[in-house]
């Protein structure tokens, strides 16, 4: 499978293509129903593999044995991973990329913070100077094969921000992610400097940028959407109201529309996707 291969032709077919933040095997189950495509949040694999806010504590190789078992699992669904800025090195990026390539990752998302980074709808960011950052992705570039690979800014400043912009579009990236845009109006200078270079938004629950329409987005000019943590930020109020019903009712578990058989039945399926004809 060219899994990179098949997520451009998604990518460059009219309309936006949406990615669900996942961010255990479970959550991506269930996504697995609706959507065809995951997206692999930095934010949601912190919080749930180590009880960590999104500023640096994710190992690269915890992060590869996470897509290597979505990938079992998920063998035709778009798998697009945040690798943050590559784990500092330059020569770490070009090892994590083969290593995620020959996983049958889909695609990856290099940016241009440096450390300590954060979140990309948190304030504080701080970036690398623009050549570093494009010697790192150039060097990104020349190790994949078939992978798709999103050239991010982190930059807040607005001369830099569209400076960054048109100058990812430049590169042989796939597509220019601008994290945090504040406005429908940044979107538009966005994607006049980005020229033709397929552009990615971002939107994450309680984030900088504005909540919008796939419709909207494609109206804009979006090719592809992330939803960076709509099943984890679900999984947390969930969580919270079921465990409090449950004080409340003194322990007595109360009737639910998901039980132990639905839930098998769910995860039944990860085994039999792994005998799809498509990678016969």
């Amino acid at each position: 499978m060219r899994y990179g291969q098949l997520l451009r032709e998604e990518v460059s077919a009219p309309g936006t293509t949406p990615l669900i933040g996942i961010y255990d095997m479970y959550s991506a189950s269930i996504a697995a129903q609706h959507y065809n495509g995951f997206f692999v949040s930095g934010f949601g694999f912190a919080a749930s593999y180590y009880g960590l806010p999104d500023i640096g504590f994710i190992a690269w190789p915890d992060m590869v044995a996470f897509a290597e078992r979505l990938r079992l699992a998920f063998p035709t669904h778009h798998l697009l991973v945040d690798i943050d800025d590559g784990y500092v090195d330059p020569e770490v990026a070009c090892h994590v990329v083969r290593r995620l390539e020959r996983a049958g990752v889909s695609g990856v998302i290099l940016e241009d913070q440096k450390r300590p980074r954060r979140c990309g709808h948190a304030d504080g960011k701080q970036v690398l100077p623009l050549q570093d950052y494009l010697d790192k992705l150039e060097l990104v570039l020349r190790t994949r094969d078939d992978l798709l690979v999103v050239a991010r800014t982190d930059a807040t400043e607005e001369a830099d921000i569209l400076r960054r912009a048109a100058a990812l579009a430049a590169t042989d990236a796939d597509v220019v992610l601008v994290d945090g845009v504040r406005s429908v109006d940044w979107i538009h200078r966005i994607r006049e400097v980005t020229g033709d270079k397929p552009l990615l938004f971002n939107q994450i629950g309680g984030g900088k940028s504005p909540r919008l329409s796939l419709p909207e987005l494609t109206d804009l000019g979006v090719d592809v959407a992330i939803y960076s943590t709509p099943c984890l930020f679900a999984a947390h109020t969930a969580i919270d109201t079921a465990l409090t019903d449950l004080k409340r009712a003194d322990g007595r578990l109360p009737e639910a529309p998901v039980g132990v058989q639905a839930s098998t039945e769910l995860l039944e399926r990860n085994i039999s996707r792994h005998h799809d004809p498509v990678l016969a």
